[in-house]
């Protein structure tokens, strides 16, 4: 089965945004992508899914780095932006600092990152696989910097929206029942 990017029955996923920074044959560049997934804690994996031809992916496979930059609440028409163009045909990071965004040098890696992002990754590749009609990069973090001050922004049903209300989790006695529940429904030990 093949779905359109804007099927209805896709939008019910629920999203992060990624500002992807890289650095290659087409010169510095951002876009953004809301198929960012930290994926491993040990060692700590990113992956990131871009379509083939995109500048992105041009630059991470001659580059073999990345950084992963999650967008912050206020940053949805950074996010707009950096979607809409091609880095083929506009130098993103002198748009973007002309409207005010503020990159910086990354320690480890050559792409720069994006100051006021709910975390930045500075990301080496060690593994690329298409996937559908995307290409699945996985990079290793190798240094990191997130600001709990900082809330993430979420996509959703082709918008943008903030995080809402935190729902609390059940209470221990809740939890102690449950499980006393579930024991009468462990599996015996297989020898």
């Amino acid at each position: 089965m093949d779905l359109s990017w804007n099927d209805r029955r896709t939008r019910q996923f629920l999203t992060n945004v990624g500002l992807i920074t890289s650095d290659g044959p087409n010169g510095p560049n951002v876009m953004a992508a809301e198929w960012t997934h930290h994926i491993s804690y040990s060692p700590s994996l990113i992956a990131i899914n871009i379509r083939g031809r995109d500048t992105t992916a041009e630059n991470i496979i001659d580059s073999k780095e990345f950084g992963a930059n999650l967008a912050a609440e206020d940053q949805n028409i950074l996010c707009s932006l950096a979607g809409r163009y091609s880095g083929k045909h506009l130098d993103k990071i002198a748009f973007f600092k002309e409207i005010g965004v503020v990159f910086y040098k990354a320690n480890k890696i050559k792409a720069l990152l994006i100051r006021g992002a709910a975390m930045n990754a500075e990301c080496k590749l060690i593994r690329q696989e298409e996937i559908g009609d995307h290409i699945m990069f996985v990079g290793e973090i190798i240094e990191i910097t997130a600001d709990e001050n900082i809330k993430p922004l979420v996509y959703h049903n082709g918008k943008y929206w903030k995080l809402g209300d935190n729902l609390p989790s059940p209470r221990q006695e809740i939890l102690d029942g449950i499980n006393q529940f579930a024991n009468k429904y462990q599996k015996s030990s297989v020898k």
